[in-house]
């Protein structure tokens, strides 16, 4: 084939000149450069490959990792990870998932996902594994926000006809309790809210402050070893044995904690689970999981009751049918979303960053979260 076959076959005579015709448009000092991005920019990216691998999260717990987690598919050998390993979800990754997403548009999201959806038709994705299809969805996400050159929330807020950008109310978890901690806490985690705050910035100060402001109260009532560390980074201090007391107990040691730092009119408090007289001596504005994941009746009585919010986790399981039951029958008011490990310092880290690049266009949601 000659040279101006070549040319004539791809149609490259007329991308170079249109290139050409930019770089002199633009007056660029590197033409070299700027027509090599140009020519880049007007093919189409499609997705060349899929691979994933097993890493670990923040317990030590294996989890699926995709290159640019319903049920978890691990492998159940026991005498791996103790049974936690995910080497079967990643080979469903490099195999069955990568040959079905090869060739497709990384910024068509919603084409993705129905691809991975119909390979498995199980309801609760058993059969490839949430992690694996949930870790995949992700990266096409972030591949699909690079080849817009768009920071990924933006993608994302494209993705779901989002036009106003507002920045989220941290949740700090501060005191930790149940299987999460070993004490004798009754709930698995006390956490503070600081909606008070006029920045994003502001409530990760307020956040920290009072974390440190409460790891201070501990020591003094428990001695240095009452700051142990729960699995999701909470103060796990060996509080009383009577389910009440401990309950109480812990709520006055973020009271005193608020207290110190001066923030008390900027911070409100969310349990994960507690009993409705809570609310009524504790600024508590969010409850999670209050009753056992299939008592939707006592979890439907205690929303109604609208004391507070009630966050349906382990009641949903983020699994649509249980979610549309949930809002048919108004069983609670907000739902956890679960996102992987590697989002765990989303709140410190990304949003921060947001916050920074959209300047005085940052819309905290402060006073307004529930309805924000």
């Amino acid at each position: 084939m000659s040279v101006q076959e070549y040319l004539d076959k791809h149609m490259l005579a007329r991308k170079i000149e249109d290139a050409v015709n930019a770089a002199v448009r633009a007056k660029t000092n590197d033409p070299v450069l700027f027509i090599a991005n140009h020519m880049w920019k007007s093919v189409q990216s499609v997705i060349t490959k899929v691979k994933a691998r097993q890493i670990l999260d923040s317990r030590g717990i294996p989890t699926v990792e995709v290159e640019y987690e319903a049920i978890e598919l691990r492998d159940g050998d026991k005498g791996v990870y103790l049974g936690n390993s995910v080497t079967k979800a990643v080979k469903h990754v490099n195999e069955k998932i990568s040959e079905a997403l090869v060739g497709m548009d990384p910024t068509l999201q919603s084409q993705i996902d129905q691809a991975m959806i119909d390979l498995d038709k199980t309801e609760k994705k058993g059969e490839l594994g949430a992690n694996a299809i949930l870790a995949v969805s992700i990266a096409a996400c972030k591949a699909g926000a690079a080849e817009k050159e768009v920071p990924l929330y933006k993608h994302i807020a494209d993705l779901s006809g989002v036009t106003s950008t507002i920045l989220p109310v941290p949740a700090f978890t501060v005191l930790s309790g149940g299987k999460h901690a070993g004490n004798n806490l009754a709930i698995q985690d006390i956490m503070i809210l600081p909606i008070g705050a006029k920045t994003f910035e502001e409530a990760v100060q307020v956040g920290s402050e009072t974390y440190h402001h409460l790891k201070a109260v501990i020591t003094e009532k428990y001695g240095v070893h009452g700051c142990n560390v729960g699995e999701d980074g909470g103060l796990a201090p060996n509080i009383s044995r009577q389910a009440t007391l401990s309950v109480r107990e812990a709520l006055d040691l973020v009271m005193e904690a608020i207290g110190r730092t001066g923030y008390s009119d900027k911070i409100k408090i969310a349990i994960d689970v507690a009993a409705t007289s809570f609310c009524i001596d504790y600024p508590l504005v969010s409850i999670e999981d209050p009753f056992d994941k299939e008592d939707w009746e006592h979890t439907k009585y205690l929303s109604g009751l609208q004391i507070c919010q009630v966050v349906g986790d382990g009641l949903l399981m983020s699994n649509p049918k249980r979610i549309e039951k949930a809002i048919q029958e108004s069983t609670c008011n907000a739902l956890m979303l679960k996102v992987p490990t590697e989002y765990g310092t989303f709140c410190s880290t990304v949003l921060l960053r947001i916050e920074e690049e959209l300047g005085d266009q940052a819309n905290y949601a402060g006073e307004g979260w529930r309805v924000s």
